[in-house]
C-alpha cells in the first residue's frame, strides 16, 4: 500500500524532474565574464595583506544561461587560505577552480588575472604629533596669540614599514581671512600614504587666540 499510496502525484513528481533535468541538460552552454571579490582566509593575528594586490578578480565562465546570472553568481567569491603564509616573503597563488564556489553546471575557464604575489607585513600602531595647517591671514588689525590642538596626537596602524615611515598627520587648512575672535574649530586630520589608516577617530579640536593689534 505505501509504494502505490497517491502513485498518480509520485509519477508526475518523477516527470517534472526528468523534464527539469532534460531542460538544463540540453540548454546550450554560454560563456560569460564575472567580476569576483577576493576573500583571504586564516589570516594569522597581527598580519596584514600589503601590496598592491587587486580586491577583485575577472572570471571567465562557461554554463548554461540560467547558472549565469546575476543572482546566481551573486555569492561567488575568490578564496586564498593563507594559514601557512604568516611571513614577508612574497607568495605566489595561482587561480584556479578550487578557490571558487561556482554554481553546478558552471565551469571556470580563467581568471584576469591568473595569479596574485601576495606580501604579508605585520600589523603596527604608534601616535603621531598632529600639525595645523592654516590658508590665508588674518584680517588687517588682527593677530594670533596663540593656538592649541586637542588631541595633539593621533594613534595610526598599518604595516610596520608604512607606519616607521609616517612622522606626523596634518589637518585641513582653517582658512583665516574672516576670522577676528578667539574660537574653537572642528577639523579633519589626514595621513598622506594610503596604506596608513587612523586607528582613532581622525578628527581634533584647533583652539586659535585671536587678538587686536591695536594698530
Amino acid at each position: 500500500m505505501g509504494i502505490t499510496k497517491n502513485l498518480g502525484w509520485k509519477l508526475m513528481s518523477l516527470v517534472l524532474a526528468g523534464l527539469l533535468w532534460f531542460v538544463f541538460s540540453s540548454a546550450p552552454l554560454v560563456v560569460t565574464t564575472h567580476t569576483a571579490p577576493i576573500v583571504y582566509n586564516n589570516l594569522a593575528n597581527g598580519w596584514m595583506v600589503t601590496g598592491n594586490s587587486p580586491e577583485t578578480v575577472h572570471l571567465e565562465l562557461r554554463g548554461p544561461a540560467g547558472r549565469l546570472t546575476v543572482a546566481s553568481l551573486a555569492e561567488t567569491v575568490v578564496r586564498f587560505d593563507l594559514a601557512s603564509a604568516a611571513s614577508n616573503e612574497d607568495r605566489t597563488f595561482t587561480i584556479s577552480e578550487s578557490n571558487l564556489n561556482l554554481p553546478p553546471g558552471v565551469t571556470f575557464l580563467r581568471a584576469v588575472p591568473s595569479q596574485l604575489r601576495l606580501r604579508l607585513a605585520r600589523l603596527a600602531q604608534k601616535e603621531v604629533p598632529v600639525e595645523v595647517r592654516f590658508s590665508g591671514s588674518l584680517p588687517a588689525g588682527y593677530q594670533l596669540a596663540g593656538q592649541s590642538v586637542s588631541p595633539g596626537q593621533l594613534r595610526i596602524g598599518g604595516s610596520e614599514t608604512r607606519v616607521a615611515s609616517v612622522t606626523q598627520v596634518e589637518t585641513d587648512p582653517i582658512d583665516l581671512h574672516s576670522l577676528t575672535q578667539t574660537a574653537d574649530y572642528r577639523v579633519d586630520a589626514f595621513v598622506d600614504d594610503p596604506q596608513v589608516h587612523f586607528e582613532s577617530p581622525p578628527q581634533v579640536t584647533v583652539h586659535l587666540s585671536i587678538e587686536r593689534t591695536g594698530k
